[in-house]
């Protein structure tokens, strides 16, 4: 059984009590000793007020310690018990908290992280490999013709191609690649230290992995394609203007076709 630490001071408070009192009862018992000895009264009434003084503090050392067992120990037990609970208490609204913080940077459907987290990691990213002077890439996914999965096979077949595409992009990327749902059916893959030569090659093979899932939900079996815009950090610009220079490449993709990656 451990003790907290008012406890434990307590017990050699109580400790150091019943030492005085030992040596007080042992100092009694041979000043009585002594004093049978002695001849002369005057003496010996000396000795016998001097027993009647360590006889009053033993007296009060048992007080005190009758007083440290019944009053102050509950006291401390009580405020231990109370400081537990409140340490008990605040652990849990830490662990809630920091619950309620991956939750508001995770996407709930995909598991996925979500846009406010990849606004932050893009503007980080740029900060650091600002002082390195490498490449970052950004690649922005759309898939195609999503509202027609909904529309035909109802949201939740669209949930589950949503989830299966997700599950692709943790798959094809690097462990240090932030791989975010910004939203709807639109997804993003921030690739450090890739020029743009790699940044196409990597969006081919995700968007042919895209392309060669078959999507299963209950008697439904779909096929589906991705269009892909790039973008590589020019280095100076902020993450908003590099942002937009992918997005725009993204619309060049649907506008020519779909099922495609522009840069």
């Amino acid at each position: 059984m451990r003790f907290h630490k008012s406890e434990a001071a307590f017990f050699v408070f109580i400790a150091v009590i019943l030492a005085a009192g030992v040596i007080i009862f042992h100092a009694y018992d041979l000043l009585f000793s002594i004093a049978a000895g002695l001849a002369q009264s005057e003496r010996f009434d000396e000795i016998v007020y001097l027993s009647k003084l360590l006889f009053g503090a033993g007296l009060l050392l048992a007080t005190g310690l009758f007083f440290g067992l019944f009053f102050i120990f509950p006291l401390i037990r009580r405020q231990v018990r109370e400081e537990n609970k409140l340490r008990a208490m605040t652990e849990t609204l830490s662990a809630q908290s920091r619950k309620l913080e991956r939750a508001a940077l995770t996407d709930s459907l995909t598991g996925m992280q979500n846009r406010r987290y990849f606004d932050d990691a893009l503007k980080e990213y740029l900060d650091e490999f600002r002082r390195v002077n490498r490449p970052v890439g950004l690649m922005i996914v759309d898939l195609d013709h999503f509202k027609q999965i909904n529309d035909t096979h109802g949201h939740d077949v669209g949930d589950e191609v949503l989830k299966a595409v997700g599950n692709c992009l943790k798959d094809m990327t690097r462990y240090h690649d932030v791989v975010a749902r910004l939203g709807g059916e639109e997804f993003a893959v921030v690739a450090p230290n890739m020029d743009m030569e790699m940044m196409v090659r990597f969006a081919e093979r995700i968007r042919k992995a895209i392309g060669g899932m078959a999507i299963v939900s209950g008697n439904v079996r779909l096929k589906i394609t991705a269009s892909v815009g790039l973008a590589v950090w020019d280095r100076r610009e902020p993450a908003e203007a590099l942002y937009r220079r992918a997005d725009q490449q993204l619309y060049q993709a649907k506008k020519t076709g779909r099922n495609r990656v522009c840069a």
